[in-house]
């Protein structure tokens, strides 16, 4: 099984131009340290409640076990005389005159310090390490894409390099994770770190079924663990002060205002106070953390079933988009946690929300039975239930399972859906019309996200349940290129349409893609002309 459960950018000139090699010094042996401890302790109560749950079955598995044992003696009665257990040991020959054999002129070896000085080697280090150096180049042109990945049941998060002008994708280096990741946001402070306030970095914050929240730094490889951890598991004071808890029976912790108990379901930084992030989660709560101090700063209540997507205004950066599973989306100012707040109701349960960058009074909501609504925060509803959308549009038959809006072109929509399409959609004044309809070949669609940067405005990435990431030009497709003309630039004869995907490197991946998309063909939904739908409507 792979699949991909969520994506996003990251923009040019953020990444660090040589990534450096994970060194394991004596500071980063006391941090590795100090969260071991922590992890120790569940681990012991988890065994203990293993033991306790295993000590009924003891009786049974003795009495089997007692059985089974009888009937070998017999057979290794008649192995006694061959003498197995010694079977590889070999004979010490004793008394003088005993050589070393074939090792016998090992004194008469030369050895060097350093590899330099020997003659026989002609490949010098330094040589590796620039080749290596040059193969781990991000270049300023270059797009990261950050994937989360689940690969024959191991979590990990991919970094993607995408080179637009080449029309290359590949795997720059992965992070390993603890569980099944749920949603990723890209940071651009220094997390946990004493910096300037104007300080720059690159990581990414991942959400998984654990409820701690992992930090990594993305100009770091072969990092053994996150730089930061949000939640129970980064409280390491007591452990490094050799405090113990006192060991109860575990249980189904309860909502509180420190951390999340239950998985976390979305994430959002604040491009202006760059050192918040807002979590939320299955427990129900919106969690506001502090990058600075890695806690949380304050806890948030307003929904009454889990709470699965985030979304800050874009200009005014204290308020906080959230929709949950309780039907409703809550538009809330951060500052004022005890205030009456706007709620609007949907038909289904909400899968994301939008703000729009181009009309910051403009918000989307994507739902699970596929219906997409556009809202004016202006006009909040006295009750949810009175609620009056602006248009609703039922863009796909099953759940919208993932929704971006254009931060550079305006009125261009992306919606991706369990039914295995990419809707491509043009917004006017007078309502919606859908563009393209389109089959990537990557299963059920789970992350549609567009690029950030100005010189690759109409890239689009998408990703689902067979584990690939497409990167689709959409300025490539004919009917994009007539709706947005005045955005596109001009080209010489036919455009042939771009799509970029990791290159496979082995045949038996490539065996396992063609028996996916024959199943698909067979479904109605493959790659081919016959999978997709070209529709320019006025």
């Amino acid at each position: 099984m792979s699949m991909i459960t969520a994506t996003t950018w990251v923009p040019r000139g953020f990444a660090a131009p040589f990534p450096t090699r994970y060194e394991f010094d004596e500071a980063e042996f006391e941090r590795i340290t100090s969260l071991a401890k922590l992890h120790l302790e569940d681990a012991q109560d988890e065994l203990a409640d293993a033991q306790q749950d295993a000590d009924e079955g003891t009786a049974t598995e003795t009495t089997k076990k007692a059985r089974s044992n009888n009937s070998t003696e017999e057979v290794d009665d008649d192995l006694k005389e061959y003498d197995l257990e010694h079977y590889d040991e070999d004979d010490a020959a004793e008394g003088p005159g005993v050589g070393m054999a074939m090792f016998g002129n090992v004194k008469a070896l030369a050895y060097h310090d350093a590899n330099s000085d020997d003659p026989y080697i002609t490949l010098q280090e330094h040589d590796e390490e620039d080749e290596d150096r040059e193969e781990l180049q991000i270049l300023a042109t270059d797009n990261l894409v950050l994937a989360a990945k689940v690969e024959d049941e191991v979590a990990h998060l991919e970094v993607l390099v995408y080179e637009d002008e080449a029309d290359n994708l590949y795997v720059h280096h992965d992070v390993m994770l603890p569980a099944i990741p749920l949603c990723v946001e890209w940071l651009d402070f220094p997390v946990a770190r004493e910096a300037d306030k104007d300080a720059r970095g690159s990581f990414v914050a991942v959400g998984t079924f654990d409820p701690d929240i992992e930090i990594w730094d993305l100009d770091i490889i072969d990092c053994m663990l996150p730089n930061a951890i949000l939640g129970q598991g980064g409280d390491a004071e007591k452990s490094a002060r050799g405090e113990k808890k006192k060991k109860k029976k575990r249980k189904k912790q309860k909502a509180n205002d420190k951390y999340h108990v239950d998985a976390v379901l979305a994430l959002a930084a604040n491009r202006d106070h760059r050192n918040l992030l807002a979590s939320s989660s299955a427990d129900k709560t919106i969690k506001l953390w502090d990058l600075n101090t890695t806690t949380c700063a304050k806890s948030y209540g307003y929904h009454t079933d889990k709470v699965c997507a985030l979304a800050w205004h874009p200009t005014t950066s204290t308020v906080l988009l959230s929709g949950s599973y309780d039907r409703t989306v809550v538009a809330a100012d951060m500052r004022t946690p005890d205030a009456k707040v706007p709620r609007w109701e949907v038909g289904s349960d909400v899968e994301s929300v939008r703000w729009d960058p181009h009309d910051p009074n403009l918000f989307y909501i994507a739902t699970e039975g596929g219906v997409l609504y556009h809202h004016d925060v202006r006009r909040a509803p006295a009750t949810p239930a009175s609620v009056k959308p602006i248009w609703t549009l039922q863009a796909h038959d099953e759940s919208i399972s993932s929704f971006d809006v254009n931060p550079i072109i305006p009125g261009f929509l992306a919606t991706g859906s369990t039914d295995k399409e990419v809707k491509l959609w043009n917004v006017q004044a007078s309502g919606p019309s859908m563009v393209v309809s389109r089959n990537l070949g990557v299963g059920k669609v789970f992350a549609t996200n567009f690029a950030p940067d100005q010189e690759v405005g109409f890239r689009l990435a998408v990703a689902g349940s067979k584990g690939s990431v497409q990167i689709w030009d959409t300025s490539t497709n004919a009917a994009i290129r007539r709706i947005f003309a005045h955005r596109v630039a001009p080209a010489e004869g036919e455009v042939s349409e771009r799509l970029v995907g990791v290159q496979e490197d082995t045949s038996e991946s490539d065996d396992e893609d063609e028996d996916a998309d024959a199943e698909d063909e067979k479904q109605g939904g493959g790659d081919g002309a016959e999978g997709w739908e070209s529709m320019d409507e006025d």
